[in-house]
């Protein structure tokens, strides 16, 4: 039985975004003629969901390309060698990214982003910067503990100062990085990057 017509939909949509990659052309140059036909095209596929998801763990971008396990490990395994993707452990997390695109903070930023507490209280620190964490809690629907947990990882990782409060640091790249990659997160997202023109002057 070949590729269904859904899975096939979806590799051809973001091939087409991947294709466009020259880092992707260095995986497919080196192809054999011993290798499936669609084994390229899978993996434009790969690198154009990672240039519109980066920051992507493993399980996500195999569900959401409607990979096998096996298939998505070996075609990963090629554009990592190939230098066209890279990855960075976080946590329990491989995350994979387009290779060269991001600086290191940008990547740990990335990584919490895609973490739905994290990003959420990102988000309403950048529209509410006077915000405490009894106001995240309740924002987002969890605990004063989760959001204290998740406050001194984000510190950590330079994405938060707790030195009076709360207190986004890289503001501005981080208000690029919900923008520009808005629909990969969620709804809420959405609807900030509809509203973010007027946080670009943010001072908190």
């Amino acid at each position: 039985m070949g590729i269904d017509e859904d899975k096939r939909s979806t590799l051809r949509r973001f091939a087409a975004v991947g294709a466009a990659s020259p880092l992707t052309r260095l995986a497919s140059d080196g192809d054999d003629g011993g290798e499936d036909a669609g084994g390229s095209d899978v993996r434009d596929a790969i690198t154009g969901y990672l240039s519109t998801t980066p920051g992507a763990h493993f399980s996500k971008l195999r569900d959401d390309l409607q990979l096998g396990t096996g298939e998505t490990q070996h075609h990963l395994r090629r554009l990592l060698d190939d230098g066209a993707v890279e990855s960075e452990r976080d946590g329990d997390y491989k995350r994979f990214y387009p290779a060269g695109r991001f600086s290191d903070f940008e990547r740990a930023a990335l990584g919490y982003l895609r973490r739905d507490t994290p990003r959420g209280m990102v988000v309403e620190l950048l529209r509410d910067p006077e915000a405490s964490g009894g106001d995240l809690a309740d924002a987002l629907g969890v605990s004063r503990a989760t959001v204290s947990k998740y406050a001194a990882q984000l510190e950590e990782a330079g994405m938060l100062s707790r030195a009076d409060g709360y207190a986004i640091r890289e503001p501005e790249t981080l208000i690029t990085l919900l923008v520009r990659y808005a629909d990969s997160f969620d709804a809420a997202t959405v609807e900030f990057a509809g509203d973010a023109a007027d946080l670009f002057s943010y001072d908190p």
